[in-house]
């Protein structure tokens, strides 16, 4: 897999990820006492990250041949990459 195509597999998964955080933000306000969280917005951040993390590495991992550190290193680094955008749709909603 070359670099762009793993970009714009990182960015769609992102893209899915953030289009959960309006779903996980009423479900935590809904849930206040199972969850208990102090925060809702920093654990859906939490949340977005991890799966936008997960997500990107299984893509990667699922490559006929096992991903290097430098591929596992490039794919954390374009997740991380969009951090600034995933913080503002969190946490101007």
């Amino acid at each position: 897999m070359n670099e762009q195509e793993l970009e714009t597999i990182i960015e769609q998964t992102i893209s899915g990820a953030v289009l959960t955080i309006p779903a996980y933000m009423d479900e935590i306000k809904e849930n206040k006492e199972t969850f208990k969280v102090e925060d809702p917005k920093e654990f859906v951040y939490g949340l977005v990250m991890g799966m936008a993390l997960g997500l990107s590495g299984a893509i990667l991992s699922a490559q006929e041949t096992t991903p290097t550190p430098e591929e596992q290193i490039k794919v954390r680094d374009l997740v991380y990459k969009n951090i600034p955008q995933i913080r503002e749709r969190i946490f101007n909603c």
